[in-house]
């Protein structure tokens, strides 16, 4: 599985590697944050205890130790996508063999996703779990990261997605457990969002 971990991340896009390498993408924008060591390793916890073995991603630097940890944990199959909405599709698809995967995203891709998500929750009944960063929420410091929360919870809620902003340690397990069992229950989809003290300034 360490070799299968060292090809996939061999055959990642430039822009992938330079966002788990560095934490900034391409545009040269640098990250101001990241999830913190000890609560990227709850999430971690979470997705296993959640019964997840397929991480589909599009890295973003708030969520950079997730992604790198995911990368490299043998129990995880990790999936780089191009767009949200193939991420979403992705995961919908791996619910259809039986296995249980996690889009892992900024909150951004949410507006990407729409469609899919639409599409395969309201039409469908296929659910997909959702794990995002909370850019623009109180205390954003990026004018560009402003929309992106003023979008993501009405989008959220037309999309009739249950979804818990995650800001303690404490909370991450267990928001991530319960999302994946509502989600499986509900045949619809749910969504972990991370602020607060889990991001490191």
């Amino acid at each position: 599985m360490r070799l299968q971990a060292r090809i996939e991340y061999d055959s990642l896009s430039h822009n992938h590697r330079t966002i788990l390498e560095t934490g900034r993408r391409q545009n040269g924008i640098l990250g101001d944050g990241e999830l913190k060591e000890s609560s990227a390793d709850l999430v971690i916890r979470g997705l296993k205890e959640a019964g997840v073995s397929v991480v589909c991603a599009l890295p973003e630097s708030h969520l950079k130790p997730v992604y790198v940890k995911a990368l490299e944990d043998p129990d995880f199959r990790y999936i780089p996508v191009t767009n949200e909405g193939e991420g979403t599709s992705i995961a919908a698809g791996v619910w259809l063999t039986g296995q249980k995967a996690v889009m892992i995203m900024e909150n951004s891709g949410l507006r990407m996703a729409t469609e899919s998500l639409s599409r395969l929750g309201l039409t469908h009944g296929i659910p997909v779990l959702l794990l995002m960063s909370y850019r623009g929420d109180l205390g954003e410091p990026n004018w560009w990261g402003v929309p992106h929360g003023i979008t993501m919870e009405p989008l959220l809620n037309a999309l009739r997605i249950p979804y818990v902003v995650v800001r303690k340690d404490e909370d991450i397990v267990k928001a991530i457990t319960n999302a994946r069992r509502s989600a499986d229950t509900s045949k619809y989809h749910t969504a972990v969002v991370f602020s607060g003290e889990v991001i490191e300034n």
